[in-house]
């Protein structure tokens, strides 16, 4: 049905009642999100929305609520913390909202989390969301997603958003949609992501959005070129931008040659991939490609007994 969340996940707020954790936990409940705890150190015993038990620990939410994945709202001075709070209280995975972490705090805690198993999206990223299951963990608009077999990952919230503001019209439904997160430095990969859709029985093809700066996709060219059997369009935006400017995030800043968009399309292609060549091109690459594949993949009844 889904990767990294699905109808049993479980999902305790660090930042509950900040004024972007309520927010947002609200809005992940009323898509209908089992948003089972909060923690905010000081205001344990209280009760958000009514209904949500509010935490003093972590550990406090998975002993109690039986809590198993975090989504983090806490400002950036105190966000590697609570990453590591999670992982240490026996949390599976973790998707840190957070923007503006310093690099070596980030660099600290994903060394971490690695260490214990633990799964950590982000920072800087929008969440993940898997509409079948009705799990929606971040900030990502719930209305636009539709339930299917399309796996959306992406280094850019807003491009998710368009990816799949493309695909809903079409009938093109997701199975789950992943932020990876902008930040120069994060704890999961686009080939970690392919990975686990890889091995979903239910999602059938993927879309990949990447943008300039920093090697990560070429290093997802290399694990579609020897290991990655599903159909992928990918976009790489940022082709005009001039060498080391900020292009928006704090990861894409050209850097090198190999961080150019250009070089990254070049590895990809070679790969295999579908080059989606716009970004209004999202949805009409995706359903040629899947179009071009269905027949070879989906007929049951044209098969052989």
């Amino acid at each position: 049905m889904s990767i990294l969340a699905d109808d049993g996940t479980r999902v305790v707020v660090q930042g509950i009642t900040g004024k972007e954790g309520s927010f947002h936990a609200k809005r992940c409940i009323e898509y209908g999100t089992k948003v089972v705890a909060g923690v905010t150190p000081g205001k344990g015993g209280s009760t958000f929305d009514t209904a949500v038990p509010v935490y003093n620990t972590v550990r406090q939410a998975v002993s109690d609520a039986g809590a198993n994945l975090s989504l983090v709202f806490v400002p950036p001075a105190f966000a590697a913390d609570a990453i590591a709070e999670a992982a240490d209280a026996g949390i599976a995975a973790i998707a840190c909202i957070t923007e503006g972490i310093p690099v070596a705090d980030t660099v600290r805690v994903v060394r971490h989390v690695k260490e214990r198993g633990v799964v950590l999206i982000g920072p800087n990223s929008p969440g993940v969301i898997s509409p079948g299951a009705r799990c929606k963990v971040g900030i990502m608009p719930g209305a636009i997603y539709l339930p299917g077999r399309i796996g959306v990952v992406s280094r850019s919230g807003t491009l998710t958003y368009e990816a799949v503001g493309q695909l809903t019209p079409l009938g093109i439904g997701q199975s789950t949609c992943v932020g990876i997160g902008g930040d120069p430095v994060i704890g999961t990969s686009f080939v970690d992501v392919l990975r686990m859709f890889e091995d979903d029985p239910n999602t059938d093809g993927v879309v990949m959005i990447g943008e300039i700066g920093g090697t990560r996709e070429q290093e997802a060219a290399e694990y579609i070129r020897n290991g990655f059997t599903k159909p992928l369009a990918a976009l790489i935006v940022g082709r005009d931008a001039p060498p080391g400017r900020r292009m928006g995030h704090a990861g894409a800043i050209i850097t090198g040659k190999a961080a150019r968009a250009e070089e990254k399309i070049k590895a990809l292609a070679s790969a295999g991939a579908s080059i989606v060549p716009a970004p209004p091109m999202i949805g009409e690459t995706v359903r040629e490609l899947m179009g071009a594949v269905r027949p070879a993949v989906q007929p049951r009844s044209a098969r052989p007994h």
